[in-house]
């Protein structure tokens, strides 16, 4: 029996690595090795997963959501360097957690990505999960030699709150990114302005009321405008493409310097070599927090079903509200939730969380073990 143990984190609990690595234990206590590839989608969690996959992290200092500086990493192998929102001025990089919806900025993002252009990547992989800011990556632009004025010729913050003064964008002064392919690792299709755009869909998200709402997005539609008065009339088409409204608008700036928007799953499934380990494997135990509706709409789960098809695939997840009868559907042999084992709560007891992964990855190996048994006395 060859296991391959790929899950994805459990949010705000517990990492890919220690999901994978609990499970692990489990199974080789029950006396079945396992290939242990901790996953990620795009989101936070994509440095530690290019690491576990034999990247090399360098150690970055940024400006977290709200300026103040602190230590992040980017990742780097073969002229293909990962940098991730979360970490760099993500929601985690909120002074005491505290939401800060006006006055986050990108500029942490930006700083990471000139750190990493030090060291001559061919490709920037650009992972949008996480962000604290709607600001349409005017931060992380001005971290890149993008200058912005008011009408009366001034410099400002560049941030949520200050999108609605920016009047002339001076591009002149940006960082030189000829022949640097940049990707866009992202499962998000909104667009950046309007009713399912940046400010509205995700801004109550980064606590953003109904008025702030209204100010982002009327401040994200005048930084679009700004862009065409200083000679970039394809803003507005940039703007209304799928995945502009990604990470606050980051996504819209990515695209603005050229990226290449791709499925956030399928992108890191391959990075990190999934049908490598996939050829080699008899069953896949994959996992996150929380299986639900969203989940079969191009989330990591359902995509690595697809792709292990024939191998079976068993999930471990935080909740799940997929009922049992559509598993299948969903490309699942079985699921196993951690509230079945426990009264306790795993989704803020991460010690708690481990012990239950444990568990369940040895009731697995048991199960998978008496299965292997009784095929062989088959024969």
């Amino acid at each position: 029996m060859r296991v391959l143990v790929a899950p994805d984190k459990f949010k705000g609990s517990v990492s890919a690595r220690i999901v994978a690595d609990r499970i692990a234990d489990g199974l080789a206590a029950a006396g079945i090795e396992s290939t242990r590839l901790p996953l990620a989608d795009g989101g936070d969690g994509s440095i530690d997963a290019a690491v576990a996959a034999k990247f090399t992290r360098y150690p970055v200092t940024v400006a977290g959501a709200t300026g103040a500086p602190h230590y992040s990493g980017i990742a780097v192998r073969n002229g293909t360097a990962v940098i991730e929102v979360a970490s760099t001025c993500g929601m985690a990089t909120l002074p005491r957690g505290i939401p800060s919806p006006l006055d986050a900025s990108s500029l942490g993002m930006g700083q990471a990505i000139n750190q990493a252009l030090r060291q001559q990547p061919r490709r920037l992989v650009l992972a949008l999960g996480g962000s604290a800011s709607t600001d349409g990556g005017m931060g992380m632009l001005a971290a890149l030699g993008y200058l912005f004025y008011d009408i009366n010729g001034r410099q400002f913050r560049a941030c949520g709150r200050t999108l609605e003064r920016v009047h002339f964008i001076d591009t002149t002064r940006a960082v030189n990114m000829t022949g640097v392919e940049i990707i866009l690792a992202c499962d998000v299709t909104n667009p950046l302005l309007g009713p399912i755009g940046a400010a509205a869909v995700y801004g109550p998200q980064k606590g953003a009321r109904s008025e702030t709402v209204g100010r982002l997005d009327a401040g994200l539609t005048s930084f679009v405008e700004a862009f065409v008065r200083s000679g970039h009339p394809h803003a507005r088409a940039v703007a209304n493409s799928p995945g502009a409204g990604s990470a606050g608008g980051i996504g819209f700036a990515a695209l603005m310097l050229g990226a290449q928007m791709v499925s956030g799953a399928d992108f890191f499934l391959d990075l990190l070599d999934f049908e490598g380990h996939l050829s080699e494997s008899d069953l896949v135990i994959t996992g996150e927090g929380s299986i639900d509706d969203q989940t079969g709409q191009g989330k990591l789960l359902t995509v690595l079903a697809r792709r292990a098809h024939p191998v079976p695939v068993i999930a471990v997840a935080g909740r799940c509200t997929i009922p049992r009868d559509k598993w299948s559907t969903a490309g699942l042999e079985s699921v196993h939730v951690l509230g079945d084992f426990t009264k306790g709560d795993t989704a803020t007891d991460p010690a708690l969380t481990g012990k239950v992964l444990t568990h369940i990855g040895h009731l697995i190996g048991r199960e998978q073990a008496a299965a292997a048994g009784a095929r062989s006395r088959g024969r």
